[in-house]
């Protein structure tokens, strides 16, 4: 890719003769961990999302629908603008009770609910039957993200499935076994919304170099610099 070449001039600038190598075994669950045993992530509210707001018994302060803006934030009636990116349903419906508590409603009872999601998806590309973005609800793991692509085609390599992440503004990754996780041998690692699943066949790395390409040149610096 043309766009992609001042980027690597960057890198090479910095000091770094190569792309940074992606952890695997038991080191890639450091960048993308497997979900604890009985437990299960709730849902957070992202950037573009659309939610309900019910007011139990005000009808004038309850919204079917209600955009989260891409900073994350809502607007609503006497609550006024408050963060619910980041914050799962119960927790924004508290801090939306406590902010109409303040405006002299009395213990107002209020639910959200998730009318749509677009910040939870999952990218699958690579040696699949079906690449695509695909919507996830609920906890999610590498091997429901490839089921929803169709499974993997009949030339991947499966001991390179890559998962591509983003985390406090740091772009990284890990690649994973599939054979030893179909088997038992080896977690499952969960996938969270942003995630980009490449599975693979030899644009593994083009993918990597494109993923850090997404990021900042500055960011791309010192992430290859460590």
């Amino acid at each position: 890719m043309k766009r992609s070449v001042p980027v690597i001039a960057l890198l090479c600038l910095a000091g770094c003769q190569s792309l940074p190598e992606l952890p695997r075994g038991q080191a890639a669950y450091t960048a993308v961990p497997a979900r604890a045993a009985g437990t299960a992530r709730d849902y957070t509210i992202g950037p573009l999302d659309s939610i309900g707001v019910t007011v139990f018994q005000e009808p004038d302060l309850s919204m079917k629908e209600v955009a989260v803006d891409a900073s994350g934030a809502i607007v609503l009636p006497l609550a006024g603008k408050l963060q619910a990116g980041g914050k799962t349903p119960i927790e924004l419906a508290a801090e939306i009770s406590q902010k109409l508590n303040q405006r002299f409603i009395v213990d107002p009872q209020v639910t959200v609910q998730v009318v749509s999601s677009a910040s939870q998806r999952v990218t699958v590309s690579g040696a699949v039957t079906d690449a695509g973005v695909f919507e996830i609800k609920g906890s999610t793991t590498l091997l429901d993200a490839i089921a929803m692509a169709k499974g993997v085609s009949r030339t991947a390599r499966l001991n390179d499935a890559v998962v591509f992440r983003e985390v406090n503004g740091q772009r990284t990754g890990a690649i994973f076994d599939l054979t030893r996780i179909q088997r038992g041998q080896a977690e499952d690692p969960e996938i969270l919304g942003g995630d980009t699943v490449v599975i693979g066949s030899s644009s593994l790395k083009a993918a990597w170099r494109d993923f850090l390409a997404a990021a900042p040149l500055l960011n791309i610096a010192s992430v290859a610099g460590r």
